[in-house]
Order: C-alpha cells, then sequence, then structure tokens
C-alpha cells in the first residue's frame, strides 16, 4: 500500500513515465542514468514513473534561473514536457535529450560531443543524396551503448494493448 506522507521534491527533477507493458523500464532507466551522469548534482531527483498504454513521456520540473527583470519577484516552479513518444514519434536520440534538459536548467553548459553535429547528419549537409552509413571510428560505440542497443531489442514489439 502507497503512503501518503510525501517526501520534498528536490529540483530540477525529470519524470520518466513508461510503459510496463510495452518494458521500457531499461530504456527509461538508461536515460535516467545518462541524465545523472552528464548533470550530476545539478539535477535534483530522477522519477521513474511506471504507467500503461504506450506512454513513454520526460517531464522536467524546474524553477528558472531569476533574470535581472525578475528579480524582485519570486519565479514560479515550471514543469515542461521534455519528449513525449506519441507526439514526437519515437524516441529520442540521448544527446537531444541532453540539449533539451540542459537548455532550461544549465543553459550555458557545454554538452561536448552532444552538441556537435553526428556524423550521419555531417554528411547529408555535404551530399544530399542518400549513401550508405560511414563506419563510426573504432572506440566510439561506449557499453552503454550497447546495453541500450540490448534492452531496445527486447522491447521492438509493443504489447497489443499500447499500440
Amino acid at each position: 500500500m502507497a503512503s501518503t506522507t510525501q517526501a520534498p521534491v528536490k529540483l530540477p527533477r525529470v519524470a520518466i513515465t513508461y510503459c510496463t507493458q510495452c518494458r521500457w523500464m531499461l530504456r527509461a532507466a538508461y536515460f535516467g542514468q545518462e541524465l545523472l551522469s552528464t548533470f550530476g548534482t545539478s539535477i535534483g531527483e530522477i522519477a521513474l514513473i511506471p504507467a500503461t498504454g504506450g506512454l513513454f513521456t520526460v517531464h522536467l520540473t524546474y524553477k528558472p534561473e531569476r533574470t535581472t527583470e525578475d528579480s524582485s519577484e519570486d519565479v514560479a516552479v515550471q514543469q515542461v514536457l521534455i519528449w513525449d513518444r506519441k507526439a514526437e514519434g519515437g524516441f529520442p536520440e540521448t544527446k537531444i535529450l541532453k540539449q533539451r534538459v540542459r537548455n532550461h536548467i544549465e543553459p550555458g553548459k557545454d554538452l561536448g560531443h552532444s552538441d556537435k553535429p553526428s556524423n550521419k547528419a555531417k554528411s547529408e549537409e555535404k551530399v544530399p543524396t542518400k549513401q550508405a552509413e560511414e563506419p563510426t571510428a573504432p572506440g566510439t560505440v561506449t557499453d552503454s551503448d550497447n546495453d541500450m542497443q540490448a534492452a531496445m531489442a527486447l522491447e521492438q514489439k509493443e504489447c497489443e494493448d499500447c499500440k
């Protein structure tokens, strides 16, 4: 039975709601891990929220930094939808998710390689015709990338209720 006592929420808070019927818990946990690895203590908490019906959303609750214009008044806590699988037509790339979170909680933060266009985007800019992808440089695939690919392979089929 769920407790009625509420603990204080630590902001900024990222809430990842995922469909248990579709078995998207590993994907949700992976995204949470990536955000925590990138932002560290700049994120107050990550919440994994089980749901049904093919739902996969990422919400950010945060208190915007004060600007000189609103220094005299208290800035209200805001909640913003960072990603919605149904609206966006799929799951986010990790770098896109990081960029969207960063734009709200640490706009000046450099995300390193996550701020640069991918090799695929660069090659598409140069040659607009469809070409085979060039192999990536050795050592660019991390263990977490392999873990995510394995988890996604298990999740390929949506449950009947979630379509």
